[in-house]
């Protein structure tokens, strides 16, 4: 069985971590590429893009500024232990034994607008880049299209034939 699910907007970078393995983002070259485009946006743009308050994209502008590989435990944190939506409450990582982690690590996917497909324990950076925002990387007109094939291919290639597939995903992510 594979879970997917969306990330959360709130994110904890501050609570000690209960473990110290990690891995890295399949994908992190296309989130350098989104990286590079958005590095350019200034506040106002990205307030805009956003549709957030000017404090919330001067924080993600200053994000995007210090946003840079390669990832370590110093610069960046385990997927499933810096989102802190209610989907993350709800599962409550912190109280999990090692081999329930590890668990989870081999079942659950959290798709996302920067880093397109993650697992549990990959490494990222704080970030705030919803699927649904309307900006062109490169060629592609807006995150779905610059996505698409990179997740589909990904998932596919992740899923045994007849393997269960739970889409817990809010909608913006397909």
């Amino acid at each position: 069985m594979k879970i997917v699910i969306s990330p959360a907007k709130s994110l904890n970078y501050e609570s000690p971590l209960p473990i110290s393995n990690y891995t890295e983002p399949a994908f992190l070259s296309k989130s350098e590429t989104i990286q590079k485009t958005l590095k350019k946006k200034k506040p106002k743009r990205l307030m805009e893009l956003m549709d957030i308050s000017e404090k919330l994209a001067e924080l993600n502008w200053q994000r995007n500024q210090e946003w840079s590989v390669p990832f370590t435990p110093e610069n960046a944190r385990p997927a499933v232990y810096a989102f802190d939506g209610d989907v993350y409450t709800g599962l409550d990582v912190y109280s999990l034994p090692t081999e329930k982690v590890a668990v989870l690590q081999e079942k659950l996917r959290i798709l996302s607008g920067l880093y397109g497909l993650l697992k549990p324990l990959d490494l990222m950076q704080p970030y705030r880049l919803e699927m649904g925002t309307s900006i062109a990387i490169g060629t592609k007109k807006n995150l779905y299209e610059f996505w698409k094939k990179t997740i589909t291919d990904a998932l596919n290639k992740e899923l045994n034939k007849d393997e269960l597939f739970l889409n817990l995903a809010s909608n913006e992510y397909f």
